[in-house]
C-alpha cells in the first residue's frame, strides 16, 4: 500500500497555501518524504464536500486528515467526496464519530473517566433532574456537549456546584446551550467534577479551577507515539502512567486518537478527561511532532 497522504486545510486567504496554523506540520511531512494535499475547510462546513476536495489529486489513495474540527455529518460527506476521487481516509466516518463524540467512547473508558450522562439540548427541568439523579443527585459536576465545554466561562456556563440545586443546574445548562448556539455538538453532557492536581500558571485566573496537570497522548494503531502537554497548559510536561489506558485505547478500535489525562489532586492516579480523533486534535506550539507524523505516513 502506498504511504498515506496528509490532507491539510488551505489558507482561506490564499487557497494555494496551507493554513498557517498547519504550515509547520506540512513542512515536517514533506521533510520526512511524505506527501500533502489541501482541502477547503470552509466548504466542508458549508456542506459542499465536492468543492472542498477539489485540490486533492485523483487517485491519491490512503490519507489522513490533519486539520480543524468537523461536525460528524461534515466528516461523513468528506469521506464520500474523497472516495469519489480515489482517496481513502484511514479514519472512517463511524470511527471518527466514535472518537470525536463522548457517547461513542464513554462506554469503553467508563470507570477510568468521570461518570457521565447525556440528554437532548432542549431537555426540560424534569429531564435534568433525572440526569442528575443518575449521577447520584448531589455533588459538583460540569456541563459540556458531546465534544466541547465552555471552561473559560467556568462559573457561568460550565461548573455546577451541586446537582441537588436544580435551579442552578438549569441555569448553567441553559447558559451553556445559549452560548454554544449553532456550534452545539450532539446534546448536553453532565459529568462528575473531580479535583485535579493544579497546573503551574498565573495565579488568580478566572478559570483556575478548570486548569489541571494534563497530558495529551497521541495513539496510532494502539501505540502511544507522542506524550506531551495539553494545548491549554503548554508549559506543563507530565509523564502519566499509560498501563491501563493502553488497553482501553486498543479496545476502542480507532486507529488515530488522542487521550487527555489529568492527575487527581491527591496524586492517586490519572483519569481520562477527554478522548478525541487524532486528526482534529490540536498540538501546542513548539511540540516535537516528527515522530507522530512519521508514524502516520508509514502506516
Amino acid at each position: 500500500m502506498p504511504a498515506p497522504t496528509i490532507l491539510l486545510p488551505q489558507d482561506p486567504l490564499n487557497p494555494r497555501r496551507v493554513d498557517p496554523h498547519y504550515s509547520y506540520e506540512a513542512q515536517l511531512v514533506r521533510g520526512l518524504g511524505g506527501e500533502t494535499a489541501l482541502v477547503d475547510h470552509d466548504a466542508l462546513l458549508a456542506g459542499d464536500a465536492a468543492e472542498a476536495v477539489r485540490r486533492v489529486p485523483a487517485g491519491t489513495g490512503p490519507a489522513w486528515y490533519r486539520g480543524w474540527m468537523l461536525p460528524v455529518q461534515a466528516y461523513a460527506g468528506f469521506v464520500r467526496a474523497l472516495a469519489e476521487r480515489g482517496c481513502h481516509l484511514l479514519t472512517s466516518a463511524a470511527a471518527y464519530r466514535t472518537a470525536h463524540e463522548l457517547p461513542g467512547w464513554y462506554g469503553t473508558f467508563e470507570g477510568a473517566t468521570p461518570d457521565s450522562v447525556w440528554l437532548p439540548a432542549d431537555a426540560d427541568r424534569g429531564a435534568l433532574a433525572e440526569a442528575a439523579a443518575r449521577l447520584g443527585g448531589r455533588g459538583p459536576a460540569i456541563v459540556k456537549d458531546y465534544v466541547k465545554s465552555r471552561k473559560h466561562e467556568w462559573h457561568e456556563a460550565c461548573y455546577i456546584p451541586d446537582l441537588a440545586d436544580l435551579p442552578a443546574l438549569a441555569r448553567v445548562v441553559g447558559r451553556f446551550v445559549e452560548l454554544q448556539g449553532d456550534y452545539l455538538a450532539g446534546g448536553v453532557v453532565l459529568r462528575r467534577f473531580h479535583r485535579f492536581a493544579p497546573a503551574a500558571g498565573p495565579a488568580g485566573e478566572p478559570d483556575a479551577a478548570a486548569r489541571g496537570t494534563e497530558a495529551r497522548v497521541w495513539w496510532v494503531d494502539g501505540e502511544p507515539v507522542l506524550t506531551g502537554p495539553h494545548p491549554d497548559t503548554p508549559e506543563v510536561f507530565p509523564a502519566p502512567d499509560l498501563t491501563l489506558i493502553r488497553s482501553l485505547v486498543r479496545s476502542l478500535g480507532c486507529r488515530f486518537v488522542t487521550t487527555d489525562l489529568a492527575l487527581l489532586a491527591d496524586g492517586s492516579g490519572w483519569m481520562v478527561v477527554e478522548v478525541g480523533d487524532g486528526q482534529v486534535s490540536d498540538l501546542p506550539r513548539g511540540t516535537e511532532v516528527s515522530g507522530l507524523l512519521s508514524s502516520l505516513i508509514s502506516t
